[in-house]
């Protein structure tokens, strides 16, 4: 209903005869989904129209067998400043600003139980919001001159959300130097800190993202989607109980089509073969 609302607001504000353009675009090539946030105005800003585009084009292809992995990217020189301001103002009141949390956790579900890994790349500014949607996906290459922060604190709303995903991706001592002080932290302090999977300087973020790509493809989707699910689910259990499920993954992981081609075409030395089943 939300959802509904805001793409007829969206309409209606839009001149007679000019169409309604979603804030990101969606193109599948050669087994990629490219996630282009687009909106430079709003230096692509995380509203709740930007937030529901994203995720549904997620939703909307995870299950194409030809989409080997999503990569989410930003038109302009800032990945995204964070939520809409203007969506936080006193006068949405307190029922729509949680909405527009609750929008955010999950667009991050979302990411998270794809069943492909979900690469974001990054030239730029990523700041609260958006330093949280990059800390929650599966991977983070990063252009040299990239920059990241969780400045909440000085417009007097502290990035709590946001640094949930940073606090589980960096070290406490960075996590909270970002997100007390609000100042920014460089792509190699991000590197460094686990921020970020890979650095590269600008001219080759292309070629380093379509490197990993392809190694992605090579494997057999079956196998990623089995491995990225435990992957998240052991994480928040104890080591005992992890070792424990992850005996049983593994043990079906064998028993799988792929798994089975992957022994054999290992023992005949040859490339597999697979049926991503």
């Amino acid at each position: 209903m939300l959802r509904t609302l805001y793409l007829l607001q969206a309409r209606k504000a839009s001149p007679i005869g000019v169409a309604y353009r979603r804030l990101s675009t969606f193109t599948e090539s050669n087994g990629i989904g490219h996630i282009q946030l687009d909106n430079e105005k709003t230096r692509n800003s995380l509203s709740i129209e930007m937030m529901d585009s994203i995720q549904q084009h997620i939703i909307s292809n995870q299950q194409n067998p030809a989409v080997r992995c999503f990569v989410l990217s930003a038109k302009g020189r800032v990945f995204s400043a964070g939520h809409n301001l203007k969506e936080l103002t006193p006068d949405h009141g307190s029922d729509f600003h949680r909405q527009v949390f609750a929008k955010c956790s999950e667009l991050i579900g979302v990411i998270l139980k794809a069943p492909v890994p979900v690469i974001v790349k990054v030239d730029g500014l990523a700041a609260a919001a958006g330093c949280q949607l990059v800390a929650s996906c599966d991977m983070a290459i990063c252009s040299d001159t990239s920059s990241f922060s969780t400045p909440g604190a000085n417009f007097g709303i502290f990035c709590s959300t946001p640094g949930i995903a940073v606090a589980r991706a960096v070290p406490r001592m960075k996590a909270s130097y970002m997100l007390f002080t609000g100042l920014p932290i460089s792509a190699q302090e991000a590197l460094q800190s686990g921020l970020v999977s890979k650095v590269v300087p600008a001219d080759q973020l292309d070629q380093e993202v379509e490197t990993i790509c392809n190694a992605i493809k090579s494997k057999s989707r079956a196998v990623i989607a089995l491995g990225k699910r435990f992957f998240y689910e052991q994480i928040a259990m104890d080591v005992n109980s992890a070792y424990q499920r992850g005996e049983q993954v593994m043990a079906e992981n064998l028993a799988t089509a792929d798994g089975q081609e992957g022994i054999r075409s290992f023992a005949e030395k040859r490339k597999p073969v697979w049926k991503h089943q």
